[in-house]
This record gives C-alpha cells, structure tokens and sequence, in this order.
C-alpha cells in the first residue's frame, strides 16, 4: 500500500511520519484491495487536524479528526478508519456467505435470528410476560 503524507502549515517530525506508517499499514489485514492512502496534518492554531483517505477498490474510506498534538489526531482518524474497515470487512463477509443485510438465505428462506432461537412458541400472548397478574 502507498501512503503518501501531506503536512500544512506545520512540520511533521520523522517519528510522527513513521508512526503513520506502521499505524496504515495494519490496514491491510481488514480489506486486500487497499491501493494508497493519504494523510493529510493541518495546523489551525492551537488544534492539528488530521485528514485519512483510503482507497480501495471502487470506494473511498475518509476520516477526519482533530487534537492539540499531531500524533493524537492521526491515532484518532485511523481509529475510525479501522472502524470503518471492520464493517465494510464483515459486510464483504455476510455477503461471501450468501446472507442479505435482512438475514435472508439465499434460497429466499427467513435465516434464524438469536430471538427465534428461544422463543418456543408461535409468539402469541401466552409467551407474553406475567406481571403478578393472576
């Protein structure tokens, strides 16, 4: 993956550089088409803003998060990046196993949902909750 490192109005010292580095490229275990990314750190006064892009392919992932250290604002953004890698994962997941975002199987059947599991009945009122009512 290439990561291409943008600073504005500030300097990023080769440390914060490498952190970027080594924090980026654990990405690739959550999706294989990563291509490139970019991070952008901008100063606005006291704050630091850091900026992620990731491209993968046909989508783009952005986050975009501020603090008073460079460092801190970078660690933020890629954690809703790998946030958002996670899901985008287990989607590519559900979908490989033939489940629709309705939990349906692919022949059309209703999946089984963790309520059906222990429900035991056909769900009228007997199944409801008694209050002490007799």
């Amino acid at each position: 993956m290439l990561i291409h490192t943008t600073a504005r109005h500030c300097e990023l010292d080769p440390d914060v550089r490498s952190f970027t580095q080594l924090r980026l490229s654990k990405f690739a275990k959550f999706a294989r088409d990563l291509s490139e990314a970019h991070v952008t750190v901008t100063a606005e006064g006291y704050r630091h803003v850091a900026e992620i892009t990731i491209a993968l392919r046909g989508k783009e992932i952005m986050s975009r998060e501020s603090s008073t250290e460079p460092r801190a604002a970078i660690d933020l953004a890629a954690d809703r990046i790998e946030h958002q890698l996670r899901r985008l994962k287990e989607q590519r997941i559900e979908r490989w196993h033939g489940r629709g975002a309705n939990g349906a199987a692919p022949n059309g059947e209703p999946g089984a949902t963790p309520t059906d599991a222990g429900a035991g009945g056909a769900g009228g009122e007997e199944d409801a909750f008694d209050f002490g009512e007799e």
